[in-house]
This record gives C-alpha cells, structure tokens and sequence, in this order.
C-alpha cells in the first residue's frame, strides 16, 4: 500500500547575528530542567524524534540505515539538550556546529502534551542563546509547512530570517 503524495513548501531561515532583546522567560508552572544528553544514543533521540514528530510527517530519521542515525547523533558536534517537565521528556533541540562558524537547529519541538503550554518560545530562546555562546557567524534552521502551523512565525519572531522557499513533494508515511 503506498501512501498520498503529500505537497509541502519548505522554508530555510537564518540569523547572522545573535537577538538583541531580552530571553524569553521560563513560564510558570510544572518544575522544569534542561539537560544536555553527554552521550546520546540512537534509540532515544528516535523516540523523541518519532513522538514528536508524529504529526508533522518526521519519517526522514525513521527510514534512514540505523548506522547513519547513530552517526549523526553520536557525532560529538551534534548535541542533543532535552526539556523535562515535572520530570518527563516534554521537548529536545539538536544543535549541528558540524560546518565551521555555523550552527544548524537540526531539530526542534515538544512532546504533543506540551505543544500549547508555552514552552515552546523559551525553548527556542534556549537554543539560540546556546548556540551563540559558542562564537558562531550564523544560526540556520529550516520548517516546512507539514510542521506545526506556528513554526515559521515563531522562528521569525526569534529573530530568523527567510532566506528560500522550495516545494516539495513526498509520500505520506501513513
């Protein structure tokens, strides 16, 4: 059985200097932590990556070769924080610093019970602010609209900025 073919545009976005204002906040509520994993592994970041991206069409990293999934999050320039919440996962970033001066947000997003909760701008602010401590030219990430609806504006908001659209088209997983 072979899935729909799914259209969807793909916007790639950057910011060539680090935010000017302040950090978002934490919001109020659940106690939250974030932790950088020191030895990330396949396993867990495939359960982060298909819990969370359920919804939005993430196959990419499910059909590669395990061995290329291992490699990639294994690599000691992809790091991989996770946001607790109450003491469970309730989000993760990937940042990639794999080309010299640049780091790629490779991945983002929160678990499905806590899209809506206001997490998801602080942890962006999180990234960011990570990502620029580490003396970089330029921050990339790229959304498409199989994503959450809100992404691009919240990638915007953060202060990255469009720099080219491509359509797409793919099967649906489902």
């Amino acid at each position: 059985m072979t899935g729909e073919q799914l259209e969807y545009v793909v916007t790639y976005l950057e910011m060539t200097a680090p935010p000017s204002g302040p950090l978002k906040p934490a919001p109020m509520g659940a106690p939250l932590a974030l932790m950088r994993v020191e030895q990330p592994k396949a396993h867990f970041f495939l359960y982060l990556y298909g819990t969370i991206g359920a919804a939005y069409e993430w196959t990419d990293k499910l059909r590669e070769p395990a061995s290329d999934v291992r490699a990639f999050v294994e690599d000691p320039k992809v790091e991989m924080t996770v946001l607790y919440r109450g003491g469970a996962p309730a989000g993760f970033f990937q940042l990639d610093f794999r080309e010299e001066g640049v780091c790629d947000l490779a991945y983002f997003g929160l678990m499905p019970e806590a899209v809506g909760q206001g997490l998801g701008g602080w942890l962006l602010s999180e990234a960011i602010r990570e990502a620029w401590s580490r003396g970089i030219g330029k921050m990339t990430v790229n959304t498409n609209t199989l994503d959450h609806p809100a992404a691009l504006s919240n990638y915007q908001k953060a202060g990255f900025s469009p720099v080219r659209r491509e359509a797409h088209t793919r099967t649906a997983a489902k």
